[in-house]
């Protein structure tokens, strides 16, 4: 491969393999005097994997190019327990089962290895793997670094060497990626989110879409982009969450090392990025984990706890010591090799609870009688532990739609240990409130309301995902009601009472500039619409709203606790207003937050104010530049000493229509 000369610091660098081909040569027997007995695997490591201890054993298991008694070629290793003869198969030997048998070792732990000398990285191939019974299978290896393009099923020997460029964000990752400073998320997916105009059926490289996506983000001022699912997986409808190669890029936009690199652009310029895992379940497909080696070896046995209805697909046996070690190992693989800053855990809810849509009798209760599934509880108690002592700037963020009591609470205090949590039912309520006719939202102000009730109960992330988007729910400026001005109005409302509100954020591509149409998994977002001036306003709006976000500490040092928020009023249900305030860490660092849900502007409209002074008007989401009507308090406003709202002090201002206004306090 070709040598990069950029150094960098030991701690940021992957191992270096221990040798290269520039081409592989004619494959010779295992039997073959030269290739020696060899194996990466210790004693103390098949302990820490039967244990289901082991969090690095991507550098043990698969294929690694090696040199042995001066010969290069590929060690293999695979766990198949349940195998009576495992070989390698490829190009190389014409798949012959055969030619290139694995010996399985002596210590009971149901790995079978081997070296194959000549043969290195670029080349194909699967496990020939014959059950005890008889039946033969042909597996792609589940440690493989890198896949054939889809369709194609095989495996390819790879490695992860790179010399990384992002010294400066992994040294200080900290400063951006911690729960007291702001974190806003775009949501992305590769394969949609820009074609080639010229050839919309084409799939740009991972270095296309850098080129595109890391000037776009940094316009934005988004601080993280959340890739979904990048991992191997066979079926493009699945948008990525029925994997096979759980330690792979896909390679649909380039090698390994090519994600690697869009990875360290998006770091050179300070945003971070989250990977979308998927610990919950994984597809039948025949090359994949299902059945691996003849026998349920990844999934549980028992239908019950072992195959998931809704998706159709399997799911993993989180009792079983070995499966443990692959998920602790795959989670940290991510942030140790590929510098990424976070895994958001897909479908955690349905890991959670044994009776996760079924019915009853479709399910089992635990030893205690109870519907929690007591496995997959401690292996996320483990797994955030063991993310957290080795990468403690990362974040650990659960998709989980629950109530389940301390998601986000350390381990320790009986927590699962998360950093940060999904707040679904601030989702639902929100998009169920703006759905509403203004005229009819005097009487739905609780679904506004009611979110700070739980706010402060866990770590939470405000999501307007790819979910609320797909499968007739409409994009989210269809989703508003009203004429084409008043859906625009609607949709700036919404996201300033998402930027304002207690929480990260995250949102989903393509609702920065108001998309119309649902999003499509094998389509570009509609670009074309920033030609039109309601789009290229709310664009304007987004980039304005994180710049307000990232600038106003009120609005992320205390999203977490109730030091940090204020109601002011929520009694106006007549004219659908709303008042509120955050709250910094120092008392100057006040903001006063007004929402008027209808499309009546108020004029002279008075609000109590939590400190008295001068409060000047930081943001209106009216505003002319983001396709607004203009109307705006430009001067500074002076507190007047009447009570109102309970506060000793208030101010009158304007409140355009369907729109908010952003209040900070000037310390006098």
């Amino acid at each position: 491969m070709a040598k990069r000369t950029t150094k960098t610091s030991p701690q940021n660098s992957d191992p270096k393999p221990e040798t290269e081909l520039a081409a592989p040569a004619p494959a010779q027997s295992t039997s073959s005097p030269e290739s020696g007995p060899y194996s990466r695997l210790t004693e103390f490591d098949i302990y820490l994997f039967r244990a289901g201890k082991h969090t690095r054993l991507y550098e043990k298991l698969g294929s690694h190019v090696v040199e042995v008694n001066g010969v290069v070629g590929t060690y293999f290793a695979v766990w198949a327990p349940s195998a009576r003869y495992v070989s390698v198969i490829g190009n190389f030997n014409g798949w012959n089962k055969g030619s290139h048998p694995l010996n399985v070792r002596w210590d009971s732990s149901g790995i079978w290895e081997g070296f194959v000398p000549h043969i290195g990285r670029g080349e194909v191939y699967k496990y020939a793997i014959t059950h005890v019974n008889g039946r033969e299978l042909e597996k792609g290896d589940p440690f493989a670094l890198w896949w054939e393009t889809p369709p194609k099923t095989a495996s390819v020997v790879w490695d992860t060497w790179y010399e990384w460029k992002d010294d400066y964000w992994m040294r200080n990752r900290g400063k951006f990626n911690a729960l007291n400073k702001p974190i806003s998320v775009y949501e992305i997916h590769l394969n949609s989110w820009r074609r080639d105009p010229s050839e919309p059926a084409r799939q740009l490289s991972y270095n296309e879409v850098a080129d595109a996506l890391v000037p776009y983000i940094k316009e934005l001022g988004f601080t993280h982009v959340e890739f979904m699912p990048v991992m191997e997986h066979p079926y493009d409808p699945s948008w990525g969450y029925q994997i096979t190669g759980y330690f792979a890029p896909t390679s649909r936009f380039g090698t390994p090392q090519d994600f690697m690199q869009m990875i360290e652009r998006l770091h050179q310029e300070n945003i971070g990025v989250y990977l979308d895992w998927v610990p919950s379940h994984f597809p039948n497909d025949a090359h994949g984990l299902y059945e691996f080696d003849g026998s349920h070896l990844y999934e549980h046995p028992d239908p019950r706890k072992g195959y998931h209805p809704d998706w159709k697909s399997y799911i993993f046996n989180y009792g079983r010591n070995e499966v443990r070690a692959f998920l602790l190992s795959n989670a940290l693989f991510w942030l140790d090799r590929f510098h990424a800053d976070g895994l958001r855990v897909d479908a955690v809810a349905s890991m959670l609870y044994l009776d996760y849509s079924r019915n009853h009798g479709e399910w089992e209760p635990n030893i205690f009688g109870g519907r929690e599934n007591l496995e997959a509880i401690s292996l996320f108690k483990e797994l955030n532990e063991a993310v957290y002592k080795d990468f403690p700037e990362a974040q650990m963020i659960a998709e989980e739609s629950t109530a389940f009591p301390g998601v986000t609470r350390p381990t320790y205090t009986g927590g699962l240990g998360f950093g940060m949590k999904w707040m679904m039912g601030w989702m639902n309520d929100t998009l169920r409130y703006f759905q509403r006719d203004s005229y009819y939202r005097r009487w739905h102000q609780d679904e506004l309301t009611f979110s700070t009730v739980y706010a402060f109960s866990e770590n939470f992330m405000l999501p307007f995902s790819h979910d609320e988007v797909v499968y007739g729910k409409k994009s989210l400026i269809s989703k508003m009601p009203g004429d084409e001005w008043q859906r625009f109005a609607n949709l700036r409302l919404l996201f300033t009472y998402m930027f304002t509100h207690p929480g990260t954020k995250l949102l989903f591509m393509g609702s920065e500039f108001g998309q119309t149409s649902e999003w499509k998994f094998d389509g570009s977002l509609d670009w074309h619409l920033l030609d039109y001036a309601p789009h290229q306003g709310m664009k304007e709006c987004m980039k304005a709203l994180n710049r307000l976000y990232r600038s106003e500490p009120a609005l992320y040092e205390q999203s977490f606790v109730a030091e940090g928020f204020e109601w002011i009023d929520t009694m106006d249900r007549e004219n659908s207003t709303i008042v509120y305030a955050r709250k910094g860490t120092r008392t100057k660092e006040q903001i006063v937050v007004v929402l008027n849900m209808t499309p009546v502007p108020r004029t002279d409209y008075r609000i109590g104010v939590p400190v008295s002074g001068t409060w000047l008007e930081l943001f209106n989401s009216d505003d002319r530049a983001f396709f607004g009507s203009g109307l705006t308090n430009s001067e500074p406003i002076v507190s007047q000493p009447q009570e109102w709202h309970g506060r000793s002090a208030s101010v009158v201002l304007t409140i355009p229509p369907l729109a908010a206004v952003v209040l900070k306090y000037q310390n006098n």
